[in-house]
């Protein structure tokens, strides 16, 4: 049953600032959708001011979105000191490690709150009224609508030594399976074509409430609604990936080919002081294994260089290993110093700043060469594409192979007068490093 709306005087006009990754913005999203439920007037990563209100949802992952999350709240403190809006509040993993120096510094923002603090920041809302209604966890979706991310877990109870999830997100929640296929009944009622499953590691799903790993037999259920035409599997960890997870993507083709598989790194000694617990050659195993498997999936990775510890010749090491490998998709991160985490405590951050740049457009310039080989090779041929959106004179679009927002695109002449949301056969005619260019198969 829906809550009820509480009953307002007058609707008071809400703007949600999304930062992070899709996992904040299912938080916004259930976030708005209860805001909406309230009475208020709801906006997301809006320019429409006046406000009466901001909620700024922040990232606090690695030292580049903690700054981006810095400046976005200073420029509201700014925008609240012209009378553009009224209160401000900050929420998210940022606001959840940094509460105590973040309402020293910058005591303009009206209130902080960490994660899962929906009912917290409803009653800051309405002060003096007590609400005692469960939430919804129906969300306002903010993205073209066509896609949405489905969050089936949340936190993380792996130790690697770089990183702060654990500490900002909790242990590893996984949330029942009737719940998500509720969830996933009411994606597709709202017109969601791609369903896109993330968590902290997918792979680890149901270990905590069933005693064992159901991410398969989850995605099975999934399956037999036959609501999406496509799903995709985004933050796969390297261990605990199981065969019949991988022989369900081969032979179910709404299942998109797509292997979203983060190894950091392939050194033994770096893979060591990261704390991830495989090695080079059962990682080496598992990734020819998948290629066996699904010969025609893109695999994409992401990798950290400049972490405590990681020698010259490690760094030789992972940039052969990419060249001959050849990843279809891959992500680099500069190590990020991050207090709370085992490296920081354990390790000194020994490798300077300007070296770490380095590395990481190494690899970048590996990757893309990579690229526009593989790029050039589709030339000519023909893939499905779902349109996400018109931008300039272009319609943009993608493959089963590549998921929004950080993987490549498809630009297609807006002359061809396609719909956004809609499946199209378009054949290859030009290419780049990171984007191909295409027309519709007459």
């Amino acid at each position: 049953m829906k809550p009820s709306r509480n009953k307002i005087t007058r609707r008071r006009k809400i703007n949600i600032v999304t930062l992070g990754c899709p996992k904040n913005t299912v938080d916004s999203e259930v976030l708005l959708k209860n805001l909406e439920l309230k009475g208020f007037e709801v906006q997301h990563d809006s320019n429409d001011f006046p406000f009466d209100t901001v909620i700024i949802n922040t990232c606090g992952f690695i030292h580049d979105a903690k700054e981006e999350s810095i400046n976005t709240i200073l420029n509201f403190t700014r925008a609240k000191e012209q009378g553009l809006i009224k209160r401000l509040l900050v929420m998210g993993c940022l606001s959840q490690k940094y509460m105590p120096e973040l309402r020293k510094e910058i005591p303009e923002v009206d209130y902080f709150f960490g994660v899962n603090s929906i009912k917290e920041i409803i009653r800051s809302l309405n002060p003096g009224h007590e609400d005692n209604e469960s939430l919804t966890k129906e969300r306002i979706i903010t993205g073209p609508g066509h896609y949405a991310y489905l969050k089936i877990s949340e936190g993380c109870d792996r130790k690697c030594a770089f990183c702060t999830i654990p500490q900002i997100r909790g242990k590893h929640t996984s949330r029942p399976g009737n719940e998500i296929l509720e969830e996933t009944a009411w994606l597709a009622e709202k017109g969601v074509k791609e369903l896109i499953l993330i968590a902290q590691d997918l792979n680890y799903y149901g270990v905590d409430i069933y005693r064992k790993r159901k991410l398969t037999y989850l995605i099975q259920r999934i399956l037999e609604q036959n609501y999406f035409k496509w799903i995709r599997l985004q933050y796969l960890y390297p261990l605990g990936l199981h065969e019949s997870l991988l022989e369900l993507i081969r032979t179910d083709e709404r299942l998109c080919k797509y292997v979203d598989i983060p190894i950091q790194h392939i050194s033994d000694r770096v893979l060591r002081l990261m704390k991830r617990s495989y090695t080079r050659k059962s990682l080496e195993r598992l990734l020819t294994h998948i290629r066996e498997i699904l010969p025609d999936a893109a695999i994409r990775t992401t990798i950290i260089v400049g972490h405590p510890g990681e020698t010259k010749k490690d760094f030789e090491e992972l940039k052969k290993f990419i060249s001959d490998f050849r990843f279809d998709r891959l992500g680099v991160f500069k190590y990020s110093h991050e207090d709370g985490t085992y490296a920081y405590e354990r390790y000194s951050d020994d490798i300077p700043e300007k070296e770490k740049e380095a590395r990481a457009a190494e690899i970048m310039e590996i990757q893309q060469s990579i690229s526009l080989e593989s790029n050039l090779n589709k030339i000519n041929r023909s893939f499905e594409v779902i349109i996400d959106r018109q931008e300039g004179g272009y319609y943009i679009g993608r493959t089963q192979y590549d998921s929004p927002e950080v993987d490549q695109e498809i630009l297609i002449d807006k002359k061809h007068e396609l719909i956004p949301g809609s499946f199209y056969k378009i054949k290859i005619t030009g290419a780049e490093e990171f984007d191909l260019y295409g027309a519709p198969v007459k």
